[in-house]
């Protein structure tokens, strides 16, 4: 778990520690591999539903920025 939240939390000295410990202490390739395969699917989807925020308050702010702008123009009018 250690490599997979170094890798996630994009720490390279944190995950360089942890590679070395596991092999230490006999942690298999294969456990290895598989904590690198998880964290490549945690960062994948944290990337991408923060894509998606992204988009979601962006639209956001351009439609109060449309309603904003049609209020001022009824008041002036």
């Amino acid at each position: 778990m250690a490599i997979a939240a170094s890798i996630a939390g994009h720490c390279q000295p944190c995950l360089k520690h942890h590679l070395e410990k596991a092999r230490v202490i006999g942690i298999s390739e294969e456990d290895i591999q598989g904590a690198v395969n998880l964290a490549k699917i945690i960062s994948e989807k944290g990337d991408e539903r923060m894509l998606e925020y992204a988009d979601s308050l962006l639209q956001a702010m351009e439609r109060a920025n449309t309603e904003s702008n049609g209020q001022t123009k009824k008041k002036r009018g």
